[in-house]
């Protein structure tokens, strides 16, 4: 699979938990260029409308400007960007907190990468929060909260090695009854039966 992360202008309290593959494509979404001082990383690309942006373009990476006034957040555009140059697994970081209208705009966008057949998920630095679809999955224990929400208006899933467990439960999206659980074993494992959920991974 070929990997892309995008940075977004979001706080990234502690950089040393974003884990960067080597061979990862690197994007800075607009004012997401930031984070890269605290990464000591360069991004292979820039992109957005600069309206957040802080300081002088660089000359060391590629650079995209958009207009101001567009559909597309400077997020979506970079994702559209990432997807029509062929990455297929693709984390958005500095994607959470700040603004609540582009938190949620964020988790959309999870949404819109897996409709285009690619990996999606975000990273923070204090979890990760990612959308899947029919099929089975592990993860392992943590430290923190492991929550499960309906995308679609119904999922029906089983969910075990956690304090409270699923047995082919059809979660609904207007009621939040998979939030704040807990991994009790070493691996959790849910299977989704049908349905679409977003799965929301962080440590204290």
């Amino acid at each position: 699979m070929k990997t892309c992360y995008i940075f977004g202008d979001a706080d990234i309290c502690d950089y040393s938990k974003i884990n960067i593959p080597p061979d990862a494509f690197l994007i800075a979404a607009d004012g997401g260029y930031r984070h890269f001082a605290g990464l000591d990383k360069a991004p292979d690309l820039l992109i957005g409308d600069f309206d957040s942006f802080v300081g002088d373009l660089p000359s060391s990476c590629e650079i995209i400007k958009s207009p101001a006034e567009k559909d597309d957040t400077d997020m979506l555009l970079a994702v559209k960007t990432a997807l029509e140059r062929g990455f297929d697994d693709i984390t958005l970081c500095g994607a959470l907190g700040g603004r609540l209208d582009h938190t949620f705009a964020n988790i959309q966008t999870l949404e819109y990468i897996l409709s285009r057949g690619a990996n999606a998920r975000i990273e923070d630095s204090s979890g990760d929060a990612r959308i899947l679809t029919e099929g089975s999955y592990r993860f392992p224990r943590n430290n923190g909260y492991f929550s499960v929400f309906a995308v679609s208006e119904k999922a029906s899933v089983t969910v075990t090695g956690t304090k409270y467990c699923l047995d082919d439960y059809s979660l609904s999206r207007s009621f939040p009854l998979g939030v704040s659980n807990e991994i009790s074993e070493d691996i959790c494992e849910i299977i989704i039966h049908s349905g679409v959920l977003l799965v929301i991974s962080a440590d204290n």
